[in-house]
């Protein structure tokens, strides 16, 4: 498999510095606390890069507690099962599938599947280092197409004006489209989803 690109852990420390400081600007407005795992249901695209990280954290935990490696891959294969006939990608790569009617049909796909990086014993996620960027942006408020998103749980009674000030820069110089770039033909290009993505991990030769 690929190595992480260098600049992956650039990227990392870029987002979450971003997180910490709308999280300081935020205060009790965002009410993100460990165990919350509204953000962990539904079902949403992330990128070859997302994916790449989040197989590395796979064979990294398969090294340190393989029974837990062992249940997030066996989620993550009941998870691609349930969900493979309405897949709108292919369910054989994970790739989402980019004409307009997949991107309408994805909208409405899987919002209440539970993600399989989830321990549903413990309400904290197996590969939380190696979580999606989107995941590491949830919560603060951020940038979208339709003005800015933030968790629904968050900023209860906040203004406008508010929640404009806690506002959340994730990646200000582009780096994520940079490595994405680099990444080269031997990493499917395309977005899939965190199941595919855990599904897709190559099994290591001591297992």
């Amino acid at each position: 498999m690929r190595p992480l690109p260098a600049g992956d852990h650039q990227l990392v420390q870029i987002v979450d510095a971003a997180l910490a400081d709308a999280s300081r600007r935020s205060g009790d407005w965002l009410v993100c606390r460990p165990g919350c795992t509204q953000c962990c249901v539904g079902v949403f695209a992330i990128s070859a890069l997302d994916a790449l990280r989040l197989q590395h954290g796979l064979l990294d935990l398969e090294k340190v507690d393989p029974e837990r490696a062992t249940r997030v891959r066996s989620r993550a294969r009941k998870n691609a099962a349930s969900i493979s006939p309405e897949f709108p990608g292919n369910p054989i790569t994970g790739i989402l599938y980019e004409d307009e009617a997949a991107l309408a049909k994805f909208e409405q796909f899987g919002n209440d599947e539970t993600c399989p990086a989830l321990d549903p014993a413990t309400g904290f996620c197996d590969l939380y280092s190696s979580r999606p960027i989107t995941c590491r942006a949830f919560g603060p408020p951020v940038q979208t197409g339709d003005g800015l998103g933030l968790c629904e749980l968050c900023f209860h009674g906040a203004s406008d004006e508010d929640i404009a000030a806690c506002e959340m820069a994730v990646d200000p110089d582009g780096l994520e489209a940079k490595l994405l770039e680099g990444l080269g033909s031997d990493v499917t290009p395309g977005q899939t989803i965190v199941t595919f993505a855990l599904v897709n991990t190559p099994v290591t030769a001591s297992r």
